[in-house]
This record gives C-alpha cells, sequence and structure tokens, in this order.
C-alpha cells in the first residue's frame, strides 16, 4: 500500500518482533471493514445489534481487569528525566523498549497484524499529523476507523515523509501486572501492551493527539489541548466558536452538544458541535487562534447519558456505534446503560457477561465507564465547519471543573497571562474515567495533568509564549462551574442547556457587550446581566453562586502555592507573579 521507506522498515522490523501469522493493511473500504466486523461475530470479540433499531451497531466486552486508562502505568519515556516532569511516570528510553519489547515478543503468534494508517484532522489540512498503528485487535481497527481518518488516502498524503507517529499496540494477555502504555515524544512513538480498553489502546486518541502532540506543539509553536470546540449561532446567523477544558464527569460532551432551552432557540440561537474532547490550536494568518478536531468521532461515557443529559449525544449512538462494557438486552438484543431511561431491562446481560435482571440486582449493569465509539457525523448538531482543515476561530477558552463551593458560577480572567494561571489551577473531583479513588478533589490544571507530554512547567510556559505571540488578537478566558451546592447538597445551577446562558455573558464580554463586578479573583457578571428568562432561579439566589468567599480564596491561594512547588524552578516566574496579586487583592 505504500513505498514510504521508514514505515516499510519499521513494520518489518515489529513485524520480526511479535512475529505474525498474516498482515492486513487496513485500506479504510466498507467492504473491508464489514468483513472484518463479520469476523470478530464469528469469533465472539463482538455481538451484532438489532438491526432495525441500531443499524451498524455492535457490543463489545473488554476484560473485567481492564475498563479504564491505567495511568499508574502511563509513561513518558524521554531522554531526560527532567523533560518527562513531576507529574508524569518517566522511564529511561532504552530501558522502556527492552522491557515493552520482551512483552511483545512473538505476542502476534497465531494472530494478524492489521496496519492502520490514520489522519488526526481531515486529510491533508495543515493542521493534520499522520500515524500509523500495528494492532492484534479487530476491536482496535474498528474504533479508530471510527474515531480515525483510515485507509489508503493517508498514505499517499504521507508520501515519502518520515514525520509520523508509529504506534505498536498487542494485547499480550491482558495481564495487568505487565500493562504499560509508554510514549517516546522524541522518537514519536508509542507502545502499548496487555490492555484491550480503548482508552489505551486507540493510540491516536489521548496517547497520539495529546501526549505526543503537546510535545509536537511546544515545538512546532501549536497547542494541542484536551478541550471541547463549540459553535454558538446567534439569531443574527453569526457564529462565534470558543474552546473548553473540562476534567472528566463534568459535563464536557453535555456541553459540546448543548441544546438551547426553548426561550433560545425561539429567538434563533442554534449551538453546532466541532468536537467534544480535543482541541489542535494553531495561529492562523490572520494571527488569531484557530482549531480543529483532530478527531472523526466520538468517545462517550454511557452511563448518565440520557434524552435530557444529551439527547444529541444518544441521537449520535443510534448507526454505526460500536458499544463497550454496557448491558446486552436479551429480549429486543439493543442496550442498555445506567441512566438511559427507568426501564432497564429484565432479561439481559451485564457487562461481565454475566445473566442480568435489570428489575431485582443490587448490581450495576453496565460498567460506570461504559463506552460509546459513534461516528462524528451521525450528530444532529455537527458543525457544517467539522471538515474544515483551515478549523474554526476562537474567541474564548472556558476552563471548568466540579467545586461544591469557592468557584462562581463564572468568571473572567485579567488578561492572558491571568487567565493561564486561571488554567493553571483548575480542581475538579475525580471520577470513573480513570482508575483509582473516585469523588477526591484533584488539581487538573487546563484538564491536562494526565495528558501533558512534557514537564507541566515548560507547558504553562508555552501558553504563556503563545499568549505573547497573539497580543491583543488572544481569545478571552474564563472559569466556569455549574456544581456549586446549597447547604443541603442540591445543584443551584440548573446546568445542560441552561448554561448557554452562561455563554452568552461569554460571548458579550468578548465584545465589551457586558458589565462586571471586579473581584479579587476576576471580572464577574453582575446577576441581572445573566438572562433567567423562562428560569425558575431568583436573581437573589444567582448572586449566591456568583458570590467570591475570601476566607474560601484565601485557603485555596495556600493549596495553589503547595501545588505550585512541585513545579520547582521551571514554574514561570508569571504565575508566581499572578498568585502574588491574589494574595495581595485577598488580603
Amino acid at each position: 500500500m505504500t513505498q514510504n521507506q521508514s514505515v516499510l522498515e519499521w513494520m518489518e522490523k515489529m513485524k520480526e518482533l511479535v512475529c505474525p501469522d498474516r498482515v492486513i493493511w487496513i485500506d479504510g473500504t466498507q467492504e473491508q471493514l464489514e468483513s472484518l466486523r463479520a469476523e470478530a461475530c464469528k469469533t465472539g470479540e463482538m455481538i451484532k445489534l438489532n438491526e432495525e433499531k441500531l443499524p451498524g451497531c455492535y457490543l463489545h466486552r473488554t476484560a473485567v481487569n481492564d475498563v479504564a486508562r491505567v495511568e499508574g502505568r502511563t509513561f513518558i519515556c524521554s531522554r531526560s528525566e527532567e523533560d518527562a516532569g513531576p507529574t508524569n511516570h518517566w522511564m529511561e528510553p532504552s530501558k522502556a523498549y527492552e522491557m515493552l519489547y520482551g512483552i511483545a515478543k512473538n505476542s502476534y503468534r497465531g494472530r494478524t497484524m492489521y496496519v492502520i494508517p490514520y489522519s488526526m484532522g481531515p486529510v491533508g489540512s495543515p493542521f493534520a499529523k499522520i500515524g500509523v498503528e500495528l494492532t492484534d485487535s479487530i476491536y482496535v481497527v474498528l474504533n479508530m476507523s471510527i474515531m480515525t481518518r483510515v485507509g489508503s488516502e493517508v498514505l499517499e498524503t504521507l508520501g515519502n515523509s518520515s514525520d509520523w507517529v508509529r504506534g505498536l499496540h498487542c494485547k499480550c494477555e491482558i495481564d495487568e501486572e505487565k500493562r504499560y502504555i509508554c510514549h517516546f515524544p522524541e522518537d514519536n512513538t508509542i507502545i502499548s501492551v496487555n490492555s484491550g480498553y480503548g482508552g489505551n489502546v486507540l493510540l491516536g486518541k489521548k496517547c497520539f493527539a495529546l501526549r505526543i502532540a503537546s510535545f509536537l506543539g511546544k515545538n512546532e509553536g501549536w497547542m494541542a489541548e484536551h478541550m471541547l470546540i463549540l459553535g454558538i449561532q446567534n439569531p443574527l446567523g453569526e457564529i462565534k466558536y470558543v474552546a473548553a477544558a473540562f476534567p472528566s464527569a463534568c459535563g464536557k460532551t453535555n456541553l459540546a452538544m448543548l441544546v438551547p432551552p426553548e426561550f433560545y432557540r425561539k429567538k434563533g440561537y442554534k449551538i453546532w458541535t466541532v468536537g467534544d474532547d480535543i482541541a489542535w490550536m494553531r495561529i492562523g494568518p490572520d494571527g488569531r487562534l484557530w482549531a480543529i478536531n483532530p478527531e472523526n468521532g466520538f468517545f462517550g461515557v454511557a452511563p448518565g447519558t440520557n434524552e435530557k443529559s444529551n439527547p444529541n449525544a444518544l441521537a449520535t449512538t443510534k448507526s454505526g456505534t460500536i458499544f463497550t462494557n454496557v448491558v446486552h438486552n436479551l429480549d429486543d438484543n439493543t442496550v442498555w446503560w445506567e441512566g438511559l431511561d427507568h426501564n432497564p431491562p429484565k432479561n439481559a446481560v451485564d457487562w461481565k457477561g454475566r445473566p442480568w435482571d435489570g428489575t431485582s440486582s443490587k448490581e450495576k449493569g453496565a460498567h460506570p465507564n461504559s463506552r460509546f465509539t459513534a461516528p462524528a457525523k451521525n450528530c444532529p448538531c455537527i458543525s457544517p465547519e467539522f471538515e474544515n482543515g483551515r478549523g474554526v476561530p476562537i474567541s474564548a477558552i472556558i476552563f471548568g471543573g466540579r467545586r461544591a463551593r469557592t468557584t462562581p458560577l463564572v468568571y473572567q480572567s485579567r488578561d492572558w497571562n491571568n487567565g493561564v494561571f486561571v488554567g493553571s489551577i483548575m480542581a475538579s473531583e475525580t471520577t470513573a474515567a480513570a482508575t483509582g479513588a473516585v469523588g477526591v478533589v484533584r488539581r487538573d490544571p487546563m484538564a491536562m495533568l494526565p495528558f501533558c507530554g512534557y514537564h507541566m512547567g515548560d507547558y504553562f510556559k508555552h501558553w504563556i509564549d503563545m499568549g505573547e505571540r497573539l497580543g491583543d488578537k488572544a481569545p478571552k478566558i474564563f472559569n466556569v462551574n455549574w456544581f456549586r451546592l446549597d447547604d443541603e447538597g442540591h445543584f443551584i445551577w440548573p446546568g445542560f442547556g441552561d448554561n448557554l446562558r452562561v455563554l452568552e455573558w461569554i460571548l458579550k464580554r468578548c465584545e465589551d457587550k457586558a458589565d462586571a463586578v471586579d473581584t479579587p479573583i476576576g471580572f464577574v457578571p453582575k446577576a441581572e446581566d445573566i438572562n433567567l428568562s423562562g428560569l425558575d432561579l431568583t436573581v437573589d439566589t444567582l448572586k449566591t453562586i456568583l458570590n467570591v468567599d475570601s476566607a474560601d480564596w484565601t485557603k485555596e491561594a495556600d493549596g495553589i502555592e503547595e501545588f505550585y512547588q512541585k513545579f520547582g524552578d521551571k514554574l514561570p516566574k508569571e504565575l508566581k507573579t499572578e498568585l502574588k496579586k491574589l494574595k495581595e487583592k485577598l488580603a
């Protein structure tokens, strides 16, 4: 399929290592993909679902010990430990290669090597980057064909270039004691062994699109960010785009596919989804920041996705989707998960493959981190600019987290560097998307803590440098928190579609069309400037979640100072200055 010497030489080396029985190049044609689906159903790797109700949809179950990203076994193998930084696990590259090759040796015996050439971003886009993933899993092939642009066209675009990312995935024995996901930023290489779970094995996703790409972005002068991209169309037909970063379980996909409240729909407001998870951003010829979504699909968390929480995400899963670790409803050969509706199936199989009666079982049927892999083009609100290789211009960058108190509903940073500070201090409660304790508050700068492919101090500095290059054309930076609680522990802000009310204020601030109150942390809206029409919420209640409590923030500042100590001399002086200013304002 290619004459590219760098691809062929690397492939030969990997073939000698893993010893496949046969090699299949993925050309991206529907005929080939259909034959692979049929083969996966024959071996039991996947189950074909009801063709009338869920056309082209399949169910897959991972091993019970392999259900989420494994941050403790994810390594950045830079030549210098200093370059990996204090927030990443590091392994010396030559040791890592030796260990990984030892685990991978002969692991494809009796298996097929699938060669997946793929493009992150529309093929041929100036933003796009190319990868080749070798895998022994049809599940990976079929997911990658949804999540990325796959096939012959990618290799034609690559030509003879050696600028591509090498990816080797070996299922091996799915042994969690020998499970490793290793990134070699200087070598443009990713190796994943002993996992079959999407977040660890779809190497185009977090591995390439964030960990490797963030390193490339630093060196090449662009940004790879864990951000959704959203277009907001006003009644005049003007569309403004925002990029937003949230840790998992903070409503990121819901915001990306927001349905405007009826009051806004009647006025003519529309929402356009460009991306739900990752944004690659470059400074355009006009000096503004432009972004693309490098992915071609959505890898969403199923539980909690329903007709009310995210009707667009649910509609996206209705065809051509692979469901992982959800309930299999045997009565009509469809799927179910907690939070889908109030009618759990009685005659079903749970995510572990055991008989399950949803009407009486005390155990959950779907895994809390069960997933759907769905084509982006299925989304009812997918942006007309989705395939535009030039990207879309970003007016605002929004950071957010899940905080019960402390952080107000929304506030604006004073300037770019203050905005970098706001992103660097993001904190949220952990969820089931990563293994480990749930419900613990942890700092997650720019929602990139598990995904930054180099020293986070250098990452902050890269943000500051980008701001200098953007100058007065830099997007305005904001922080939101949909999760403030009242004294009884109830959410005060309604969230979901009503978040558009906050986005409207944000865009008005970008155009200097709304006022704000100056507080120690930044600019907060005047309560009367957030449109509450049709909402069962008073201005006085709104004021309580716009309130900035100095005592809470004094405690927060101490936590920030402690967190910043991790980065030592690499912490940019600009962020030290911002922390000092915050403390002075609070005093």
